[in-house]
This record gives structure tokens, C-alpha cells and sequence, in this order.
């Protein structure tokens, strides 16, 4: 079944010391676009969960939104030589320049480099990868649940439109396969005025009522609108990506409802070539959102 490209997923997984909450929501683009939001110390995660996200979507703009809500005590280490060699220099300065007063643990702390975290927290260990990687799971998961539904709901009120255009093809048709012998009539009525009923030729008549005919036949376009409307069904029991094609056939199905309406002048097949281009106009607004 088709899946809508509006969302909304949330996931969330537990480490060692951490939680981890994610957000994607997503809404129509025509191709795949990912961005995300995340703490820096996740910075070298994000071509991983980019990645990770682009396997499981085709199409759409995806706000991926990703938090550590709790994290385990970061440890520090001192720069000792750093501190050292300060507090060395300030004593200097204060003997050559007869200064008084000493430096205080706040002076020192906000010294740059004085203390900075430890190396095995520089790197992000595997029990954050897991937990962030399954955060983001889970979030697809229950994003992919979301654009189900409302495929389903796509798919229904796009059926329900090509219904609509099936019902209007018969009308066309019936009225199609009488276009001879209305020209026929048109024309006799034509060179009636002209010229004595006598004088008219009636294979003549025929003749040109059938060419006249001819060149305003839309039986093929009757055909492929029925061959487009099969795809299209079809398309809609798919799982796999399916609004490019849906949005190349509804552009076709259109061309094909336009040129019924250039050919003919019949009544019936106007309106309900009318009535076949405005489904296909609605249809092609909602294949908009179709992934």
C-alpha cells in the first residue's frame, strides 16, 4: 500500500547512564531531504543516522530532532603543567611589580585548557551509538506506522476519484460511437440551406460526415485513459515508491482529458470530459503527497 510523506515518529532508548529521545517528522518534497538537530557530541554520528533514515525513506523533507535527556558524570583532567607554569608567571609578575593578592579556584578554572574532558569521553563509545541507533528505530518505526494510515486514507480517496472518471468514461463513449451520424445530420442541415435537397449527394454526404468524424476520434484517448486508470490502481497496492509515477501518469490521463475536449463538441462528452479533468486535477493534487 501507497504511504503519505507526513508524519510523525518518536522513539526513545536507554544506556548506560544516558536517555535518548528522537523526533522525525516529515512532509512533502520531491526528493529526500534530511536535516537534523542534535548535541555536539554527537556531530560525528550524523552521516551514520542520515544514513540510517535515507534507508528507510524515499521521498520527503525530514526534521530529525535528536535530545540526550540524561548523561553520566563527564570526567575531567587537570592540566597540571598548564596550571603550573600560570601560576608561575602571576608570582613572577607579582615580585617584579610589587602586586599583592593570589589567584583563586575560579581564576583557574575558567583558564583556558586548564581542564578539559578526558580522552575515553572524546570519543563516543558504543553503549551512545546503540542507544541513539535504536532511538532512531524506534522513531522510524512508529513514523512508518503514521504514513501507512495515511496512505490508506490516500489510497481510498484516489480510488474513489478514478470510480468517478470510470463512470464518466461510458458517457463518453456512448456518445463517441454517435459523432457520424450527428456530423451527418449537421452537415445535411448545412446544405439544406445552401442548395435543393435533390442536388445533395448522399454518398458524398456520407463521406465527409465520416472524415469529419475521423479527425475529431478520441477512441484512443478512451483507451489509454483506461490503460492509465488500470496503472493506477495497480500503483496504489504497492509498498514500494510510488508518487513519481503516479504524478508521470496523472499527467498523461490529463493530456488525455484535454484533448477530448479539443476534439469534441458534443455536449455529453464535454461535461463529462469536464468532469474526468477535474478528477484528474484533484488526483493530481493529492499524488502530492504520496512517497
Amino acid at each position: 500500500m501507497i504511504k503519505s510523506m507526513t508524519g510523525f515518529g518518536h522513539g526513545s532508548a536507554e544506556g548506560e547512564g544516558l536517555k535518548v529521545r528522537v523526533d522525525i517528522r516529515t512532509v512533502n518534497n520531491r526528493f529526500l531531504d534530511v536535516h537534523t538537530r542534535m548535541p555536539q557530541d554527537l556531530a560525528s554520528l550524523e552521516i551514520t543516522l542520515k544514513k540510517q533514515i535515507q534507508a528507510a525513506l524515499k521521498r520527503g523533507r525530514a526534521d530529525v530532532t535528536i535530545s540526550i535527556e540524561q548523561v553520566r558524570e563527564a570526567k575531567f583532567e587537570i592540566n597540571k603543567p598548564l596550571v603550573s607554569g600560570y601560576l608561575k608567571a602571576l608570582g613572577e609578575l607579582k615580585a617584579d611589580f610589587g602586586l599583592e593578592g593570589s589567584p583563586s579556584l575560579e581564576l583557574l578554572a575558567k583558564l583556558p585548557g586548564a581542564m578539559q574532558v578526558s580522552q575515553d569521553q572524546e570519543q563516543l563509545d558504543k553503549a551512545l551509538v546503540s542507544t541513539v541507533t535504536a532511538a532512531v528505530s524506534e522513531a522510524l518505526i512508529s513514523l512508518g506506522t503514521m504514513r501507512s494510515a495515511e496512505g490508506q486514507e490516500l489510497a481510498d480517496d484516489l480510488g474513489a476519484r478514478l470510480d468517478a472518471i470510470e463512470h464518466a468514461l461510458p458517457i463518453v463513449e456512448e456518445h463517441a460511437t454517435e459523432l457520424p451520424s450527428v456530423y451527418r445530420e449537421k452537415l445535411l442541415k448545412k446544405l439544406q440551406d445552401i442548395v435543393p435537397a435533390s442536388s445533395i449527394d448522399e454518398t458524398r454526404l456520407a463521406q465527409e460526415a465520416v472524415m469529419l468524424a475521423d479527425r475529431c476520434d478520441i477512441s484512443e484517448e478512451i483507451a489509454r485513459l483506461k490503460s492509465h486508470i488500470v496503472q493506477m490502481r495497480e500503483i496504489l497496492r504497492t509498498d514500494e515508491e510510488a508518487g513519481k509515477r503516479l504524478d508521470f501518469i496523472l499527467q498523461e490521463m490529463n493530456r488525455e482529458a484535454n484533448t477530448i475536449l479539443s476534439k469534441s463538441n458534443d455536449l455529453a462528452i464535454t461535461d463529462a470530459a469536464i468532469v474526468i479533468k477535474t478528477e484528474v486535477e484533484k488526483l493530481r493534487e493529492q499524488a502530492q503527497n504520496v512517497e
